[in-house]
């Protein structure tokens, strides 16, 4: 579904991404771990049109995508949850789950149905201002606000950053949730235990360069792995 191949990225003034290649397969959870700083959130926000690179190239179905810009991006069927949330704290529920299906042209009201049978807390908030829920109902904010332009793959920046574990949970349940309606995920996420548990394909990113890569079991196993991401 996706593939980057030797992606050069330069964030402010340092070589973020050194060259990496790698694809995501459909309807597959794909994970990046590594160190703050490894260049894994630059890699999605490249992904996403954000950043341009410096060199190389990132195909989706097919289709060269290197120079596109975030809405058409979006507008191709990728999607990113930005580390941070980055709701808009003064628009209610409604109006933010409104706002990610802004180039859609169609009715989107049985999304929004799906997205309340989602996260029924939000339902319950439709009327709130954003700013106003907790850190773990902003964080279901932020992934239902980008479910709402039906994206096919959808990229999760540390969903779980900040969150009590038993929100946590709930975040990951609902991911494996949105998995099962057949969205492809790539994940960035600092429990890698977790990440690489719901993965199928992981890899370890360190200082702009993917270094191993497998599947999630396998990278579990991996005693490098084990102690400088898992603790053990």
């Amino acid at each position: 579904m996706l593939e980057v191949k030797e992606l050069k990225v330069n964030y402010g003034g340092i070589e973020a991404v050194r060259g990496i290649s790698f694809s995501i397969p459909e309807g597959k959870i794909v994970t990046l771990i590594g160190a703050n700083g490894a260049g894994k959130s630059t890699t999605l926000r490249t992904i996403s049109g954000l950043i341009r690179p410096i060199s190389g190239s990132i195909s989706f179905l097919g289709e060269d995508i290197t120079e596109k810009g975030p809405a058409d991006i979006v507008a191709k069927g990728i999607t990113l949850v930005p580390e941070g949330r980055k709701i808009f704290p003064d628009l209610t529920v409604l109006e933010n789950l409104k706002i990610g299906a802004y180039l859609r042209k169609d009715n989107p009201k049985e999304d929004l149905k799906w997205i309340f049978e989602l996260f029924p807390h939000l339902k319950e908030r439709t009327w709130q201002p954003g700013g106003t829920l907790s850190g773990g109902e902003q964080q279901m904010l932020a992934v239902a606000r980008a479910l709402m332009s039906r994206p096919r793959l959808i990229m999760m920046d540390e969903p779980s950053l900040g969150l009590a574990p038993i929100v946590v949970r709930d975040i990951f349940r609902i991911l494996q949730e949105i998995h099962r309606q057949g969205v492809t995920i790539l994940l960035i996420e600092q429990n890698a235990n977790m990440a690489l548990k719901a993965a199928d394909i992981g890899y370890v990113m360190e200082t702009g360069r993917i270094t191993l890569g497998g599947s999630g079991a396998e990278l579990l196993a991996n005693e490098g792995v084990r102690k400088a991401y898992l603790g053990t």
